[in-house]
Formats: structure tokens, sequence, C-alpha cells
């Protein structure tokens, strides 16, 4: 089974690295046609320049992780950290926490240096950062005691349950699932504010206009608010939150500073479409489906009796099969699995985009808005104008540019 996995692995690495280079190749060498009043050679230029550097960056940051994954699992890095949670508790669920703690806080060193260096260098460079030192501190800070407070319960819970119960992998999905409903319900109002600042939309009017667009959609919208997504990054963007009547809407500051209305309604129209298009139960109940049939192959993967079970813990060089082991081994055999699983998402995702831009292009009688603000967002992030196909049917979860655009323009007779 070793050699399966890694033949997974080196297979994923090297298809990211491929659809990166094709992905450079495709960068046209002259400003698209769409773009052509919003773009100069000289912008399109840097927007190169950054796909460059982003490209560098993250084979770098890939070759980083895959050498580091290989270095732990030769030198019995699973097995010696197992052994080590086991010595300090008697405790299995505790060992269990303390050995899932330190591998989560070793990837977070690890990754640390990478997110440093995109943050304040890259970013910085081309003008998007607009996060200080103590905003990135604190963001991780947060990041942390969220984690803990959030994770160290919910984790402690299934490794009991993968412990204790019969059919655990049933109870475990069943407990998951409920608790993420929960936070999806209560992060807007619980978790979000600790990382953002949403501020109600001064009466005027735009929010009139939202409101009544809101009204005409069926969208039961409980509150507009204004994110200061300034605070990190100069780029824009807009979503709303929450489950069943408590939706609220947030546009970041930079939108609202750089859009028109008819654009900041056009946008706001896209996403509701996404609601009335029924997108958000469907991507829900995918969700919910997918991660019960997750679970039912964790529930092989930890299982002490099982043939599956013995032969991952072999591959992995760990003697004891455990719950938080197989959580863990289970994920890096799943990873290329779960790349291939979501070209298929993706896809799916980008034809829900089709949809809600045609469903915002319908009730604002013109796509034109959108089309519009869709531009200006892909000039002002310096996005690519014409991915490469293979990197869109890997990573995209959004149409490019130039097709809804064309989509758009069908739409509104143009």
């Amino acid at each position: 089974m070793s050699v399966i996995i890694l033949i997974g692995v080196f297979v994923l690495w090297k298809l990211e690295l491929a659809a990166t280079l094709l992905n450079l190749k495709a960068f046209p060498s002259s400003v698209p046609k769409a773009l052509d009043d919003l773009m100069d050679s000289e912008k399109l230029e840097k927007a190169r320049s950054y796909l460059r550097v982003n490209a560098k960056f993250g084979i770098i940051q890939s070759t980083v992780s895959l050498v580091a994954l290989l270095v732990f699992w030769s030198l019995g890095g699973f097995a010696w950290l197992d052994e080590f949670s086991r010595s300090l508790t008697k405790s299995p669920v505790a060992a269990g926490l303390i050995f899932l703690s330190l591998l989560i806080l070793g990837q977070s060193l690890i990754g640390l240096p990478f997110s440093i260096y995109d943050t304040f260098v890259i970013e910085q460079k081309f003008g998007f950062n607009r996060s200080t030192p103590a905003t990135f501190i604190m963001d991780r800070v947060k990041g942390l005691v969220l984690a803990a407070v959030i994770g160290l319960p919910l984790g402690a819970a299934v490794l009991w349950i993968f412990g204790n119960v019969h059919n655990a992998w049933l109870w475990a999905w069943l407990v998951v699932t409920a608790f993420q409903l929960i936070l999806t319900y209560l992060a807007p109002s619980l978790i979000m504010p600790l990382f953002n600042k949403f501020t109600p939309m001064p009466d005027g009017e735009l929010k009139q206009q939202i409101e009544a667009l809101g009204v005409k959609c069926g969208f039961p919208l409980t509150g507009v608010f204004v994110m200061d997504g300034s605070k990190r990054s100069t780029k824009a963007n807009a979503f709303f939150t929450g489950l069943g009547k408590q939706k609220k809407i947030a546009l970041f500051d930079t939108l609202v500073e750089k859009s028109s209305q008819p654009e900041l309604l056009g946008v706001l129209a896209h996403e509701i479409g996404h609601f009335r298009c029924g997108h958000i139960k469907q991507r829900l109940a995918v969700g919910i489906l997918q991660t019960a049939v997750i679970f039912f192959l964790l529930g092989l993967a930890t299982d002490p009796d099982g043939k599956f079970a013995r032969q991952l813990f072999d591959a992995f060089g760990v003697k004891q099969i455990s719950p938080q082991v197989g959580l863990v081994l289970f994920s890096i055999l799943l990873e290329p699995v779960s790349k291939l699983l979501g070209v298929l998402a993706n896809a799916w995702s980008r034809r829900h985009e089709f949809e809600a831009d045609a469903y915002a292009a319908k009730v604002t009688g013109d796509g034109a808005a959108l089309g519009d603000a869709l531009k200006k967002m892909s000039a002002d992030h310096l996005s690519h104008p014409s991915p490469a196909p293979l990197r869109v049917w890997l990573d995209y979860s959004h149409p490019p540019l130039v097709q809804r655009l064309d989509a758009l323009g069908k739409c509104s007779g143009l």
C-alpha cells in the first residue's frame, strides 16, 4: 500500500506542476478585448509578473510540503509521535488530542514562513497587502484559540465515539454534521466579528436599492453590512451568510469604494441567485453526504480487526491502530482521490456560477452591470485573463472571465 500512496502523492504533485507551467504559457501577449477598457499593456505585464511570482512561490511551497511529509514518513515520525503522545497520558482520548495537536502545530510552523512571505513580500510588492504585523499575529493567535475552543471538544467527541461506540462512523458523522450546522448558523454573529468589523450600511439610496432587490427576489434579508476588508487587502468581494431566515449581506468596503451602484446591485443579485437557484441547499446536502462517505471509509481505516486498517498502518510504520492516527493516515491516502473528486465539484460549481449570473441578468434586466463589476475585479486583482484549461479543470470554482462575459452577453441579448 505504501507504493500506491507514494505514486498517488507524486502524481498529484506532478499534475499541479504541469497545470502551473501550462497556465504560465497560456498568459496572453496582448490585452484581451474584454478588458481593453480597464487594462493597458503595463497593467497586463504586471498581472503576468504577479502570476509568475505566485507560480514560483506555489511550486516551492508544494515541494517543501512534499519533502517534509516524505522525510517525516521515512524517519518513522508517525509512529514516534503516536508513542510519544501515549507516554504523556493514560487516556486514549487525551493521547489522540495530543497527537493531532502536535501534528497540526508542526504543519502550521512549516507553513508560517510561507504565509509571512506571501503577505508581506508578494502581496505587498503588488500593492494588495494592507495587513500590519500586529493584525497578522492577532489573526494567527485568534485562529489558534478558536481551534482549541472549537476543535478540541469536537475532536474529543469523535475520538471517544470511535473508541467506544458500535457503528462509530455513523454517530461521529451525525455529531460532526450537527456541529457544522450549528457553527454555520452562529458564525456570522460570534466568529466572523472576531476577525472583521461589520458596520450596518447607513441609510441612503444604495441601501434602499439593496433592500428593494431583496424584496423583489424573495430573499429573506435581515441586514446589510459593510465589512472592513481593506484592513487586510485591497481586493474586493461580497457574500451573504446565515441559515434559514437569518441571512445577511456583507460587502467589502473596497467593493463599495470601487463599484458603481448598478455594479453593486449586479454582484448582489448574483449572490442572491445562488440562494434562489437552490445552490446553497444543494451544496449543503452534497457536503453532508460526502462527509458520510468519508466517515464510513474512516471507520474502515480505524477498525482494529480490519485488513485495510492493518495495511494502512503498516505502510506508515505504525503498530497500534487508533482513531487519531487513522484519521491522519487516511487523509494522506485520500488526498489524491479528493483532488480528483474536487474536479467534479469545481465543474458543478462553475455551472452554478453561470446560473447565478443568468439569474442576476434576468432580475436586474441587464447583465452589463455585473459584467462590468467582474471585469473591474479581474483587472484590480491581476487575475489571469485566459487561464489554461487544465488549471481551470483542476482548481477553478468560477468560470474564466471571458466565458462569464460571453454567457452574460447572451443573457442580455448583446
